[in-house]
Formats: C-alpha cells, sequence, structure tokens
C-alpha cells in the first residue's frame, strides 16, 4: 500500500522529468537489515574502568576529556576513541568479550576497509549479523542523563535510533506528548521526554556490510544502460554528474 501511494506522488514528477529527457534514478543509501539486539559498548568500556562520567542532579554524562576510551556508535558501527597508545590493549581486551562484536578493526584492518581516516577511531566496532550499538554508559536507568528520553541529536555520543519511539511501558506517554506540543503551539517551554531507555523496540539496522545482495542498497534508473551490474558506493556521485551533465565531458 505504501508502494502505491508513493507511486502516485511521483508520478508527475517522473512524467515531467521523462518529457524533458532527463534520466530518473531512486537511490537508496544503504539496505536496512533485521537488528533486534543491542550491544552497549560504553557500559563495557565503563565496567573496566576506561570511561568516566561526571555527575550533575543526580543524573550522568560522559566524560570524553577524563575517559581513557569511549565509543561513538552509529547503527552497527562505532568508533572507539583510545586516549593513549598504552590503554590500546585494555581496551580491546574489555570489547574481546562482548557478545554481538563481529569485528574490532585495528589501523590494519580500517586500512583494508578504506576508513583509516585520520579522525577514525583507534578501533573501529563492526557488529555481528542481528546486532546494533547503543550509545548508552550508564548502568542504572536512573542516572540517565536528561537527554536520554528526548530527541537530541547533538548531545548524544551517539546516533540513538530509539528516538523513533514513544516508551512503550509508559501508559501516559502519548498524552505527555499532546501536553509538551500544545506548549510549543503557545509559545511556551516544553521538554518532549517520550523516548523509552530500553532499546528493545529497534528491529533493523545498516552499517556491516550486507550478507547477501538484496540486503544492500538499490540503484535504480529509467536509463537501462546507465549502470549495470555491482556498483561501487565511490562510483555513485560520478554517475549521477555523468547523468546530469555536470562531468564536464
Amino acid at each position: 500500500a505504501a508502494a502505491a501511494e508513493l507511486d502516485i506522488a511521483l508520478a508527475p514528477l517522473i512524467e515531467d522529468a521523462r518529457r524533458e529527457g532527463r534520466t530518473v534514478v531512486a537511490l537508496s543509501e544503504y539496505g536496512i537489515t533485521k537488528a533486534d539486539r543491542p550491544v552497549h559498548l560504553n557500559r563495557a568500556l565503563r565496567e573496566a574502568g576506561l570511561l568516566e562520567v561526571h555527575t550533575q542532579d543526580g543524573m550522568e554524562y560522559l566524560d570524553p576529556m577524563a575517559s581513557r576510551a569511549f565509543a561513538v556508535a552509529d547503527h552497527q558501527i562505532a568508533h572507539v576513541y583510545v586516549r593513549r597508545p598504552e590503554d590500546l590493549e585494555a581496551t580491546r581486551a574489555a570489547l574481546a568479550g562482548v557478545e554481538g562484536i563481529g569485528e574490532l578493526l585495528d589501523d590494519e584492518g580500517k586500512k583494508a576497509h578504506g576508513i583509516d581516516h585520520a579522525r577514525a577511531g583507534e578501533l573501529v566496532a563492526v557488529a555481528a549479523p542481528g546486532h546494533w550499538f547503543t550509545y548508552y554508559y550508564w548502568l542504572d536507568e536512573a542516572r540517565a542523563p536528561d537527554f536520554a528520553q528526548l530527541v537530541e541529536i547533538h548531545r548524544k555520543p551517539g546516533y540513538d535510533p530509539v528516538e523513533l519511539f514513544m516508551d512503550p511501558e509508559d501508559p501516559y506517554v502519548r498524552l505527555k506528548a499532546a501536553g509538551a506540543l500544545a506548549r510549543k503551539k503557545l509559545g511556551m517551554r516544553y521538554r518532549m521526554a517520550v523516548v523509552p531507555l530500553d532499546a528493545a523496540p529497534v528491529q533493523g539496522s545498516h552499517g556491516r556490510l550486507p550478507d547477501s545482495e538484496d540486503e544492500g542498497p538499490v540503484l535504480l534508473s529509467s536509463d537501462p544502460a546507465a549502470a549495470t551490474g555491482r556498483l561501487a558506493a565511490t562510483d555513485v556521485k560520478p554517475l549521477l554528474l555523468r547523468l546530469a551533465g555536470l562531468d564536464g565531458a
């Protein structure tokens, strides 16, 4: 049903493009695969004494400057930053036994995957199939930071897909959301604190290389000759520039 609605909405745009002789491209950045098992890297680092927090009003906040190591998670990839070279082995050991880590890339591993950037973590964790990484670092929900239940992308040390959900354990969550929205419309201060602290609602993710092409990103073109077979992600930009006549050729 959703695909049919999308076809109807896009039809006028596609027809206009065809009349002007343009090539229409539909491109997905990634494919979503089933992943319903969260992995808490920062909690493992904290339990190993490598990650530090500071407390304010009873809430805990990650202290990256005091931490010997911490992870910045993004779906199924996490950059693990290690302050000193002498802490690298301790960090590796703290993560070695964490279930749900498929790979832990060092300098050679990062180079092999083409992600040996100067700003990359000293280690890069790749989730095992069916798993994904949270940013969570608190060990007691009562001490979670004030932003944990908010849509707050700039304060969380990592992407939080749980922001897509309302807390299923709170019977008044929709009423709270409605009240916060009403305050917003009235120009008053408000807090939309409705995000769950439990990562269980997340059922899909992306980031690790897909195990099959069916789980990967897709490129569709109205010109069958535009791209055939598999296409490297780094080849997408020059392809689009060529189709748009902006490649200088």
